[in-house]
C-alpha cells in the first residue's frame, strides 16, 4: 500500500491579537479523505507531536466542508489527529509522498523547522513528490534554509498577499508569504480572482493557493504518484 505523510503545524499564536490560528481544518480533511478514498495509508506528524491546534475560524459553519462533517463522525481519523507523530522521528524513506496543509501556523514553525526542511529535500532528492497548500508552502522556506537557492526559479502557488489583506490578518503575521517566497526567488502564481482554486505543479513539487485548492492539490499529488507508478 502506498503511504502518504501529512505534516501539520503545532503553532497557534498570532501577532498583535488574542486570536488563535493553527491547522485550517478543511485543508487537512479534504486531502486526507482524497488519500484515504484512493487507497493510501496516511500518517500524521507535527513538530511537537500530539494534537495540533485548529484555527477556530475553520470550524465556523460557513467554512465547514463535506470532509469536515465526515471527519467529525470518524473516530479513527480524530484519534490519528490527536496523536500525530513527532516530526523529528519521521524518515522520508518510509513514505511515497508528503503533504503540508495550511492554516497560518506554518509561517511560524514549519518555515523555521530544520527537521521539516531536511525532510522536504530528502523526499525530492529521492524522486518523491512534495505537496503543500495555502500557508503550507511556508515549509519550503525551511528547505531553502537548508539548501540556499532551492526556491530560485520554482513555480509555486500559495496564499496571496491580496487574500491575506482580504481576510484581515496581514497585521497579525510576521511576513506576507507570497512576498517572502518571491524574495527567495520563487515565481508565485495565483488565481485571477482571490479565493478561487489554483494549483501549480513544478516537477515533483505541487502547491495550492488557498482552502479551495486543498482537495485539488491532493488529487494532483495522487495523479503524479499514479503516473510515476505506471512508468516505473
Amino acid at each position: 500500500m502506498k503511504k502518504i505523510l501529512m505534516v501539520l503545524t503545532s503553532h497557534s499564536g498570532m501577532e498583535n491579537t488574542d486570536g488563535k490560528t493553527g491547522v485550517w481544518l478543511g485543508e487537512f480533511t479534504d486531502p486526507y479523505y482524497e488519500f484515504i478514498d484512493a487507497g493510501y495509508h496516511v500518517t500524521l506528524a507535527s513538530p511537537k507531536g500530539g494534537r495540533p491546534p485548529v484555527d477556530p475560524m475553520s470550524e465556523l459553519t460557513e467554512h465547514l466542508t463535506g470532509s469536515n462533517r465526515r471527519y467529525n463522525d470518524d473516530e479513527a481519523a480524530k484519534a490519528a489527529f490527536s496523536h500525530t507523530q513527532v516530526l523529528n522521528q519521521i524518515s522520508a524513506e518510509d513514505y511515497d509522498a508528503v503533504f503540508y496543509p495550511g492554516g497560518h501556523g506554518p509561517i511560524w514553525d514549519l518555515a523555521q523547522d530544520n527537521n521539516s526542511g531536511i525532510l522536504i529535500l530528502s523526499f525530492l532528492d529521492a524522486g518523491k513528490p512534495v505537496a503543500a497548500v495555502c500557508h503550507g508552502p511556508a515549509a519550503l522556506i525551511s528547505a531553502e534554509r537548508q539548501r540556499a537557492g532551492f526556491l530560485k526559479g520554482k513555480i509555486i502557488s500559495a496564499f496571496s498577499n491580496t487574500e491575506e489583506n482580504l481576510v484581515g490578518r496581514s497585521g497579525n503575521v510576521p511576513y506576507l508569504l507570497q512576498t517572502r517566497l518571491e524574495e527567495l526567488g520563487a515565481e508565485v502564481k495565483t488565481a485571477l480572482v482571490p479565493f478561487l482554486s489554483h494549483v501549480e505543479t513544478d516537477g515533483l513539487l505541487i502547491t495550492g493557493q488557498n482552502p479551495l485548492s486543498a482537495g485539488p492539490s491532493a488529487k494532483a499529488l495522487i495523479d503524479l504518484l499514479t503516473k510515476t507508478a505506471a512508468t516505473s
